[in-house]
């Protein structure tokens, strides 16, 4: 049963809110759950990264387009949360579309708190987030029993502005995957430099999956400048890590380029 907040009744209509994760841009990365659920949205609630051809898979969904982006004008987290509700107390299945997965970085924790306060079902469908995307463009893996003992992802972005603790990440051994990293490579470069070799493979996926991908292979010595060459910027996810090394394009060189456009 559904408590309507605003009158202080019961909702005796029972709606509910999907978390549909859309993957990194590429519609045909969709999950078979999450093109059923779009197909039953009644209120279809979208995020700026996700393809705008998803609309298609939710014939009789209200749209209501909620940007969020770092640096940009963003609809409010609060009124994005109160609007969810609105929706769901008057019975209607609301699908919150969050670009890779909704789990990761996307503010889904706060949503799930709200929503459950407020005695509304939460239903959550992963995704593919956009650093497996980034990885799979490079056609490497993330993890290899030779390199690297797991990954860690990681934000860039605090809310406080501040940093992660760059050399607690290096020491981790791991594959760094870096989220919304894109305006701090400098200050992240510097920082890991003071804990791994100038070699280290790093590598810049812009746009995973989408028709404007472009990929930069590097290292973290050149990793700020050669982004910056190239042209590089959001959204973009930075891999960082010995694995890389084992990425399907020639040999690794400080200087190697692969801002390539892929049609």
């Amino acid at each position: 049963m559904i408590t309507n907040h605003d009158s202080g009744t019961a909702d005796p209509r029972g709606g509910k809110v999907s978390l549909v994760s859309a993957g990194p841009g590429d519609l045909e990365l969709l999950t078979i759950k999450a093109a059923r659920t779009l197909a039953t949205a009644d209120v279809l609630m979208l995020d700026d990264l996700v393809d705008p051809q998803i609309v298609s898979l939710a014939p009789r969904a209200r749209v209501i387009r909620v940007g969020k982006r770092g640096g940009c004008r963003s609809t409010p987290q609060a009124f994005i949360c109160r609007l969810m509700r609105r929706y769901a107390q008057r019975g209607a299945h609301v699908v919150r579309v969050k670009g890779g997965d909704a789990l990761l970085f996307g503010r889904a924790g706060e949503e799930i708190g709200f929503l459950r306060k407020s005695g509304i079902e939460v239903v959550i469908v992963n995704g593919i987030s956009s650093g497996f995307a980034a990885a799979a463009a490079l056609g490497v893996s993330l993890t290899h029993r030779d390199h690297c003992r797991g990954v860690t992802f990681v934000t860039a972005h605090a809310q406080d502005h501040s940093e992660p603790d760059w050399a607690a990440l290096a020491a981790t051994g791991t594959t760094l995957a870096i989220y919304m990293g894109m305006d701090r490579l400098e200050s992240l470069s510097a920082a890991l430099l003071l804990q791994l070799p100038a070699h280290t493979p790093a590598a810049v996926v812009q746009a995973a999956s989408q028709p404007d991908e472009a990929r930069l292979l590097t290292t973290l010595g050149r990793l700020a400048a050669d982004a910056r060459h190239a042209g590089l910027g959001s959204p973009g996810v930075i891999l960082i890590g010995a694995a890389l090394a084992e990425a399907a394009v020639p040999a690794l060189q400080p200087s190697l380029l692969l801002a390539e456009a892929c049609g």
